[in-house]
C-alpha cells in the first residue's frame, strides 16, 4: 500500500511539472506587473565619488538613501518623509551642486510628454529644515550655483526665489498662454528637441540666460477632453504643422546685479531654431546652437555676456539633417568635445576654444551611441558604442588624442554605464536576449568587476513555468541589404508545419527595434500569440539607425518609401520559408509604426492580409514642423514626397483586414490623422475596424486601458490571421 502511494505521488508530481511547464501566459499577467524587472530607480552619484543615492519607497514612506559604491551598504538617508511634518510623500528630487539642499517635488501633474508642474519644497540637509518654494504649482525650479536662490517658471514667466529672505523677484512679466513663453519651451521644442527648461544659470550665478517664444502667430490646435463632467473641456494649444508658422524664438540675458534684461542679437538669421543653450567654463561666455529651419546647418555661437557680443565659432552642415544632442562638453580651458556624423558615422571630436578641430577622437564603421563624459584626472573620455555589432552596446574609455582605447565591458549584449562623479566606478546595466537586466559595479580604469548589485534571477525562475520561446537574432537579405531581425516562434515549433506570421516594426529615422536585449512588455504579448500558433518577427529596414548615416538618411524627403519597400520585401522573403504561410502575413505598429503598417497593407496588398495601426500618422501634412521638415523639408517644397507616401492617399488599395486605433486626447499625433483616414476609407467603400480610447494621449494607457487595447488586438489577429 505504501509503495502504491509513493508511485501515485510520483505520477502526480511529474504531471504537475509537465503542467507547470505548459502554463499559458494571460493578458492579466502581462499588464499587472507579473513580469516586471527590478531596476535601480533615480540613481545619482554624490560628489565624493564614493557614494550614490537612490529614491526608495516603502510602506508609504519616501526617502533618499545613501549607499557606498564599494560595499553596497546603506550609510544614511539624506531625507525621509518619516522625519517631515509638512509633506507625507514626494515624487522626485534635485540635489544642489554642493548637496547642501534638495528640491522635493509634490503634487506633480503632467502637462505634455516631458513637462510637468508641481508644488516644491527646499530641504536643508544640515539642519533638516523645510521651506515651501511657492504655494503655486511651478515648472522647472533650479538652484543657483551658490544655492542661495531658486529660479523657476510660473504661467510662462520666470521668477527667482531668495532662500534666505524668502523674497520673490519676477524676472519677466509678458508671459501669456498661447502668446509668450519665457524660460520653458513651446510644444514642438519640447517634443522634438527633447527639453523643457529654457533658462540656464551661469557658473557664478550672476547671469541667467533664457529663451523667449513668441507663439502668437502659430496656428492653434484644439481637442475635446470629455472627462466625466456634463460638458466636455476644450484644450487649445499652439501646434505648428509642417510648413506652418513656428514660434519666433529669441535669446535674452538677465543680470542679477542690474536686475535688467538684455536682448541678444545672434546675427542675420531668419526662420531658425535655438535647440540648445549652455554656459561654458568661462562664466561670461554662453554657448548657443542655432539651427536653420531645414536643420542641415548648425552654428555654434559664443556670446560674451559682459559686452553682449556674439561670434560663430563653428559651423556644421549636412546634405540631409543634423541631429541635436546634449554631448557638448567644455573642458577647463574651454576646449570642447562634440559628436558628429560628418565622416558618415557618429563619432567624438575635440575642438579648441576658438572652434578649430584638434582631433577626431573616435573613428571606424560603427556608432558612438552615448557620450558619458570626460575625466580630467585620468584624461579619458567615456562613451558607449556599437563596435561589437549594431545590435550590441559596449562601454569604452579613450584619451582625447584617440589613443589608449579600453573596452570596459566584456559581456555581449546591451551594456550601459552610470559613472560615479569622480569616474572611479561605474554601475553597468547589462541585458541580452537570454538575460534580464543585471546591475554590477566596476572599476572605471579597467572595467574590473567590484561587486554584483542586483539581478532578475527571480524573474527567470518565475518564467520557467511558461516555457517561453527565445527571441532569435539573425539577419535577412532584403533589397540588397543585410537587415537585422528577431523572431519568436511557438514553443512547440515544428519546421514541417506552416504558421501565420505577424511582423512588428517602428522604422522611424534613426530608430532601432532589433537589439540584443531581453523581453520587454510587448515581447510577453508576443509569447501569448506564439502560444496561439503565431510566429512574430521584427526587421529593421533602411532608415533605421546605428548602421551609418547613409543607411539612416536614405529616406530623406521620402519618408515611407524605402522603409515600406523593405517591410514588403522582408515579408515576401519570410513567406517563402517552408514553415511560414505566405497567405497569412500581418503587420502592426504604433505611431510611425502605424504609419508604416498602414502603408504596408495598402502598397503591399498582395503580401499582407492584415494590419493594425495604433496612433498612426496618415499624412505628414498633419504632423509638426521640427520632426517632419527635418526629414521632408516643407510640403510647399516637397508636395510629392508628402503625398505619394501617405496612407490617406492610397485607401483604394485596401484588400485585407485593417484595424485603426487612436487616443482621443493625443496631443502629439492628433486624432485628426485617424478621422481623416476613416473618412477616406468610407468614401472608398472599404470595410475596416476601428477604436477610439477617450481622452487618452499618444501612449494610450491608464487603468485597464492597455489590457483592453491588447485584448482587442489579440482578438482581431486570432479572428483574421
Amino acid at each position: 500500500m505504501k509503495f502504491r502511494n509513493i508511485v501515485l505521488g510520483l505520477i502526480i508530481t511529474a504531471s504537475s511539472v509537465v503542467y507547470a511547464q505548459d502554463k499559458q501566459i494571460t493578458q492579466e499577467e502581462i499588464w499587472d506587473g507579473t513580469f516586471s524587472q527590478e531596476r535601480l530607480q533615480s540613481l545619482q552619484s554624490l560628489d565624493n565619488g564614493k557614494e550614490y543615492v537612490v529614491l526608495n519607497r516603502e510602506n508609504g514612506t519616501a526617502s533618499i538613501d545613501v549607499y557606498d559604491y564599494k560595499s553596497g551598504e546603506k550609510s544614511r538617508s539624506l531625507v525621509s518623509t518619516n522625519d517631515l511634518d509638512e509633506i507625507s510623500s514626494f515624487q522626485g528630487f534635485e540635489l544642489s551642486d554642493d548637496e547642501s539642499k534638495i528640491l522635493l517635488s509634490t503634487e506633480v501633474e503632467q502637462i505634455y510628454r516631458r513637462s510637468s508642474r508641481g508644488v516644491y519644497y527646499i530641504y536643508d540637509t544640515a539642519d533638516g529644515s523645510l521651506i515651501k518654494l511657492s504655494d503655486k504649482k511651478v515648472q522647472e525650479p533650479t538652484f543657483s550655483p551658490d544655492v542661495s536662490k531658486v529660479a523657476y517658471v510660473y504661467e510662462n514667466d520666470i521668477y527667482i526665489f531668495d532662500i534666505n529672505s524668502g523674497e520673490e523677484t519676477r524676472v519677466t512679466s509678458d508671459g501669456e498662454k498661447n502668446k509668450i513663453i519665457n524660460g520653458i519651451t513651446d510644444w514642438v521644442y519640447e517634443e522634438e528637441f527633447a527639453f523643457v527648461r529654457a533658462f540656464e544659470w551661469n557658473k557664478n550665478g550672476n547671469w541667467i540666460a533664457f529663451l523667449k517664444f513668441d507663439e502668437e502667430d502659430v496656428p492653434e490646435f484644439s481637442m475635446d477632453i470629455f472627462g466625466e463632467a456634463l460638458y466636455p473641456k476644450q484644450e487649445v494649444f499652439k501646434y505648428p504643422k509642417a510648413g506652418e508658422t513656428n514660434s519666433e524664438v529669441s535669446l535674452h540675458l538677465y543680470g542679477l546685479a542690474s536686475e535688467e534684461i538684455e536682448d541678444v542679437e545672434l546675427g542675420d538669421y531668419e526662420d531658425f531654431y535655438i535647440p540648445r543653450i549652455k554656459w561654458t567654463q568661462d562664466p561670461e561666455i554662453l554657448s548657443v546652437q542655432v539651427l536653420n529651419r531645414h536643420q542641415n546647418k548648425l552654428d555654434l555661437i559664443f556670446v560674451d555676456a559682459e559686452d553682449n557680443e556674439a561670434e560663430i565659432v563653428m559651423t556644421e552642415t549636412d546634405e540631409a539633417y543634423i541631429d541635436v544632442t546634449d554631448n557638448l562638453t567644455f573642458l577647463e580651458d574651454n576646449d570642447f568635445i562634440w559628436t558628429s556624423e560628418k565622416d558618415g558615422w557618429n563619432h567624438i571630436y575635440l575642438y579648441d576654444e576658438d572652434g578649430e578641430l584638434e582631433n577626431q577622437v573616435t573613428s571606424g564603421e560603427w556608432e558612438v551611441t552615448n557620450y558619458y563624459g570626460y575625466d580630467k584626472k585620468s584624461n579619458r573620455i567615456f562613451y558607449q558604442s556599437t563596435e561589437n555589432g549594431s545590435v550590441n552596446r559596449d562601454v569604452y574609455s579613450i584619451k582625447p588624442n584617440g589613443k589608449g582605447k579600453t573596452r570596459l565591458t566584456d559581456k555581449t549584449g546591451m551594456n550601459s554605464a552610470d559613472f560615479s562623479a569622480d569616474y572611479t566606478y561605474f554601475i553597468n546595466s547589462f541585458t541580452n536576449t537570454e538575460t534580464p537586466y543585471e546591475y554590477t559595479l566596476h572599476n572605471a580604469k579597467n572595467g574590473r568587476l567590484v561587486r554584483k548589485i542586483k539581478d532578475n534571477s527571480a524573474l527567470l525562475e518565475k518564467e520557467e513555468a511558461y516555457n517561453f520561446s527565445p527571441k532569435e537574432l539573425s539577419t535577412i537579405e532584403v533589397n540588397g541589404n543585410e537587415l537585422n531581425m528577431w523572431m519568436i516562434k511557438p514553443s512547440d515549433f515544428d519546421p514541417n508545419k506552416e504558421y501565420p506570421l505577424l511582423m512588428f516594426q517602428y522604422s522611424g529615422p534613426g530608430s532601432q527595434s532589433v537589439s540584443n536585449s531581453y523581453f520587454g512588455t510587448n515581447d510577453y504579448w508576443y509569447q501569448l500569440l506564439a502560444d496561439k500558433g503565431y510566429i512574430i518577427a521584427t526587421v529593421d529596414g533602411r532608415g533605421t539607425g546605428l548602421k551609418g548615416a547613409d543607411f539612416k538618411k536614405v529616406t530623406q524627403k521620402e519618408l515611407g518609401k524605402y522603409e515600406v519597400e523593405d517591410q514588403i520585401e522582408a515579408a515576401r522573403v519570410l513567406g517563402a520559408r517552408e514553415y511560414i504561410d505566405e497567405d497569412r502575413i500581418g503587420i502592426w505598429g504604433w505611431s510611425y509604426g502605424g504609419f508604416m503598417s498602414s502603408n504596408a497593407i495598402l502598397k503591399g496588398n498582395d503580401v499582407f492580409s492584415l494590419a493594425i495601426a495604433v496612433a498612426p500618422v496618415t499624412s505628414w501634412r498633419f504632423y509638426d514642423t521640427i520632426y517632419t521638415e527635418r526629414y521632408m523639408t516643407t510640403p510647399q517644397e516637397n508636395p510629392s514626397g508628402y503625398d505619394e507616401n501617405s496612407p490617406i492617399n492610397h485607401v483604394e488599395k485596401l484588400k485585407g483586414d485593417y484595424l485603426l486605433i487612436h487616443g482621443g486626447g493625443d496631443d502629439n499625433v492628433h486624432l485628426q490623422n485617424t478621422m481623416r483616414m476613416v473618412e477616406a476609407l468610407i468614401q472608398a467603400n472599404k470595410q475596416f475596424d476601428w477604436a477610439i480610447y477617450p481622452d487618452k494621449n499618444h501612449g494610450i494607457y491608464g487603468g485597464n486601458t492597455r489590457r483592453h487595447l491588447y485584448t482587442k488586438m489579440t482578438n482581431f489577429i486570432t479572428e483574421n490571421l
